[in-house]
């Protein structure tokens, strides 16, 4: 459930913020007009997502999937995370200049653009959410968890576009970051587990004999279980002092002498 939470609490997160700051873009740049594009941008993605996710959920030869799916979600989360560690605080700026570049068009080109944009971004973050739920599909409470995580990240897309400056979104995309890292961790294991059990590697077996032990269930599986909470935490902590001690340092005096006479 803390997985499937944290999941949707990120992604959905990033689509929110994607839609609020499209949209506050275009009034800004009154072009407000174009608002509609975004709109149906969003319908299309999340069907798009919802189909996506139906079809990984409910397809008959799943457990043929489940090894490449893995590793697929695990270098799609790794790359965006990464891509999200170093330029969270730019993101508002990424996207603003992106719909700039589609907005300066003019008639159906500006609506196109604007449309296409949009159904880039939300629907890479709706596939990237049924890919990695895909992969927790056994887990308890997981509608739970992730219904839990949407209704979380839309309250603090919503705390952002009201107090956005006391928000600070470098800390959170760092943070679940690191929750992701170990994450991908996990599907790595599980992706190379599950495909040598298919025969889809070289070595198959000697593969699946050496990464048995490494499931969940193994010691191992529960030290990542345990640092999926613990490490975000201590950089939470950590971050935190940091900030506190700059904050209460204090600013070094430059003694004043009197020239002699």
């Amino acid at each position: 459930m803390l997985q499937a939470f944290v999941i949707t609490l990120r992604e959905g997160l990033e689509a929110f913020l994607i839609v609020a700051i499209s949209l506050a873009y275009l009034r800004k740049s009154e072009r407000g007009e174009l608002a509609k594009a975004v709109y149906w941008g969003i319908v299309v993605a999340v069907g798009v997502s919802a189909l996506g996710g139906y079809v990984l959920f409910n397809a008959a030869n799943q457990e043929w999937l489940e090894g490449p799916l893995a590793l697929v979600a695990a270098v799609s989360v790794l790359t965006l995370t990464v891509h999200m560690w170093r330029a969270g605080r730019q993101i508002k700026g990424e996207i603003e200049g992106h719909l700039k570049a589609s907005a300066r068009q003019a008639g159906i080109a500006a609506l196109t653009g604007v449309f296409l944009f949009t159904l880039l971004m939300i629907g890479r973050e709706g596939v990237e959410t049924a890919l990695l739920l895909m992969q927790l599909h056994a887990t308890p409470n997981l509608a739970t968890g992730a219904a839990v995580g949407i209704a979380a990240a839309a309250s603090v897309a919503w705390v952002w576009s009201r107090f956005g400056h006391r928000l600070n979104l470098g800390l959170f995309f760092q943070t679940t970051a690191i929750f992701l890292f170990v994450f991908v961790v996990q599907l790595l294991i599980s992706g190379i587990h599950e495909t040598s059990e298919q025969g889809y590697l070289p070595f198959s077996a000697a593969i699946h004999d050496a990464t048995e032990a490494w499931g969940p269930d193994s010691a191992f599986g529960h030290v990542l279980t345990y640092l999926l909470v613990l490490l975000p935490l201590t950089w939470l902590l950590v971050k935190g002092m940091t900030s506190s001690f700059r904050t209460n340092k204090p600013r070094s005096t430059v003694p004043h002498h009197s020239s002699a006479r």
